[in-house]
């Protein structure tokens, strides 16, 4: 078997920014197995079935566990042990920062979607990528067979702190579009029961391919940053068994839908780093989704506080050390499920 397939992160990882080969591999039920560039494969099966998947993970490279999953999926399809039913693209995104064992190398390639990545310094690697990157989702999302197809991405992440609500995923914009109850219940069978509903729109991976190609697309976290190795991985067995399922399954039950299992929230601020002066509130082991009352001082942006706005206002991604303009602090309140436009 080519050594690019029997190997195929450590083939990612020596080639790191891309490369110019492509590599083929068909499998002995007709699935075909083509490498577009480092970090990126699509499977195709012989008779595909209605929904185009990506998977994607590594946009930043310290976050060890999805990839630790990816890899184990797609090293079983290339044995031969795990079905595809579903088109499906694999995307391990910044294999530089992988081998660095860092967030980034230069800039956090979460930020350079939608276009984002062409202003500025375009020589920067992360821009180039990222811009590769939307290339081949647009490409794989219109090269589907005609017919009515589903669109979903799920970009798999851990966060850098502790979490009060471990597994958690934050559904993009909508710009209106209602939300879906098939997919609240899909990342609740990945043991994720808390979503966080985007109010605007951002320049995350997620987003752009709901935006760009009308998937159903989620930033999905998983859990805690931890070096290669050091994940339990007991604690992903829930989100790695429904990824698996997704990909092999033509269809899935999810059990019925019951909003008392979900936990939704919505942005109540936004604080951005505008100065060097910078600083939150409170001590960097602070958990994600402590909860703050109105009136309490979040953080300091040079002469300017910014307070929670409610009572019971969680924290969600504190990072004072953002490059300015970036996202320092993203607040939320909880929302009834039911109070969703739920289709």
């Amino acid at each position: 078997m080519n050594k690019v397939f029997s190997d195929f992160l450590a083939w990612t990882r020596e080639h790191e920014w891309g490369c110019n080969e492509s590599h083929n591999l068909t499998l002995t039920d007709g699935t075909k197995l083509s490498v577009w560039d480092s970090g990126v494969l699509e499977v195709v099966p012989a008779e595909p079935g209605n929904k185009d998947i990506i998977l994607s993970c590594a946009v930043h490279g310290n976050e060890t566990a999805p990839i630790e999953i990816c890899r184990d999926i797609i090293n079983d399809i290339i044995n031969e042990k795990q079905t595809v039913t579903h088109r499906t693209l694999f995307l391990i995104a910044n294999p530089a920062s992988i081998n660095k064992g860092e967030r980034f190398v230069e800039e956090n390639m979460n930020r350079l979607f939608s276009g984002t990545h062409s202003q500025g310094d375009t020589r920067n690697k992360e821009r180039e990528r990222a811009a590769k990157i939307e290339g081949y989702v647009e490409r794989f999302y219109q090269a589907a067979p005609d017919g009515q197809r589903e669109r979903l991405h799920y970009d798999l992440h851990t966060a850098i702190r502790d979490s009060k609500r471990e597994k958690f995923a934050v559904y993009p914009f909508t710009h209106g579009a209602p939300y879906s109850r098939q997919q609240l219940q899909v990342l609740l069978a990945c043991g994720v029961d808390t979503v966080l509903l985007n109010q605007a729109p951002t320049t995350t991976f997620s987003y752009f391919s709901a935006r760009q190609f009308n998937a159903q697309a989620f930033t999905v976290e998983l859990g805690k940053v931890r070096p290669f190795g050091e994940n339990d991985r007991t604690q992903f067995a829930a989100a790695e068994n429904t990824l698996r399922k997704l990909i092999s399954d033509a269809d899935l039950d999810f059990g019925p839908f019951e909003p008392q299992q979900h936990y939704v929230f919505k942005e109540a601020q936004t604080i951005n780093r505008t100065q060097q002066d910078f600083e939150l509130n409170f001590a960097d082991d602070v958990a994600n989704f402590t909860s703050f009352n109105k009136g309490d001082l979040l953080a300091r942006d040079g002469d300017k506080a910014h307070y929670a706005q409610h009572d019971g206002e969680h924290i969600i991604f504190p990072n004072a050390n953002v490059a300015l303009g970036h996202r320092a602090l993203l607040t939320v309140v909880r929302v009834p499920t039911e109070s969703l436009n739920l289709v």
